[in-house]
């Protein structure tokens, strides 16, 4: 046990950089549950999206959405969420599936979503990109 103590007293900053990692670690595992939503595949979305009736939500700039976006899915940029969020207040009892272009700015939507009382909210991981390159489609209407 001396020596267990020895090794923490001589190498604190290791000790320390050890925690610190572990605990990012952790956070980036279960980070996303703890915030109230789920990560989601393109994948598992599309299963999401025909068994359980699920809205998409895309937050991209007009622009992007503009030139590919995923079907039916309903379109409101992220700027413009706070404001706009009551249009989606008919959908609180569905699930909704927000993407972006990579899958980080839809996080910040899926926390918006969870704080106005949106309780079944997926966060398409990759966003749009990896539902190209997961060979789903894309419409320009």
């Amino acid at each position: 046990m001396d020596q267990y103590i020895s090794f923490v007293s001589q190498n604190w900053m290791l000790i320390l950089a050890l925690v610190v990692i572990v605990g990012m670690l952790l956070f980036n595992l279960f980070g996303s549950r703890l915030r109230g939503f789920k990560p989601v595949s393109p994948s598992a979305a599309v299963q999401i999206i025909n068994h359980e009736d699920a809205i998409v939500l895309d937050i991209r700039d007009n622009n992007e959405y503009q030139n590919g976006h995923i079907i039916n899915a309903i379109h409101i940029p992220q700027a413009n969420l706070a404001s706009r969020i009551g249009e989606l207040e008919k959908y609180k009892s569905r699930p909704i599936i927000v993407g972006c272009r990579s899958g980080h700015r839809s996080a910040q939507a899926c926390a918006l979503l969870k704080k106005h009382g949106f309780e079944s909210i997926y966060n398409l991981s990759g966003g749009v990109m990896a539902w190209q390159s997961a060979n789903l489609p894309l419409t320009r209407k």
